[in-house]
């Protein structure tokens, strides 16, 4: 028996977001984002989406557009710096440079907030996510030139900031609300 049109549609409109997130995975993954590339991506995307499985996104409903173009100029200095870190590390300091694995805790459940937070810092030149927990919603990095516990710290705090960044974004009413308590100043005691 098949499905009522309206559900159909709305089966189409949910798979929207995660079929044009595989198709800009696919033009990531072979680096061409022409549109011959992108079509041939959609057309796998959606034949994926047909054979297998694919739980639905669920989306907020809401997308701060001037917050995503300050990330994204934010995400581009970033890739810039690490990219001559990288450098110098690899021609200057060579293989005597430590590394480490760092359980980075998220703010967010959410399987979206955390697969936007791990992608993004793939993409940043010496880190790489190497395995996520959902159940406690923990990402477990490789880091590059991680020497002290302080060093750790920071590689943490820096994505955990990539993660404020894309709750401001894209983050649920909740998310922002209970993003906006974290960073909020502590407010004077009352005095009697």
């Amino acid at each position: 028996m098949s499905k009522p049109l309206n559900e159909r549609k709305s089966g189409t409109w949910q798979k929207l977001p995660l079929l044009i997130w595989l198709v800009i995975v696919w033009g990531a993954l072979w680096q061409d984002f022409s549109l011959g590339n992108l079509v041939f991506g959609a057309l796998i995307a959606i034949g994926v989406s047909k054979a297998f499985y694919l739980p639905p996104v669920e989306l907020t409903g809401r997308f701060n557009v001037l917050r995503a173009a300050v990330f994204a100029l934010r995400f581009l200095f970033d890739v810039t710096v690490a990219s001559f870190e990288v450098l110098y590390l690899a021609v200057v300091r060579g293989p005597a440079i430590r590394n480490a694995v760092i359980a980075v805790p998220l703010r967010s459940k959410s399987d979206l907030m955390m697969t936007a937070t791990g992608h993004v810092l793939s993409l940043i030149p010496g880190s790489l996510v190497v395995e996520v927990d959902r159940g406690t919603s923990t990402l477990y990095v490789h880091a590059l030139n991680v020497a002290t516990a302080e060093d750790a710290e920071k590689v943490r705090a820096g994505i955990q900031a990539i993660e404020a960044g894309l709750i401001r974004i894209m983050g649920s009413r909740e998310e922002v609300a209970a993003l906006k308590a974290e960073t909020a100043p502590p407010s004077p005691k009352e005095t009697p």
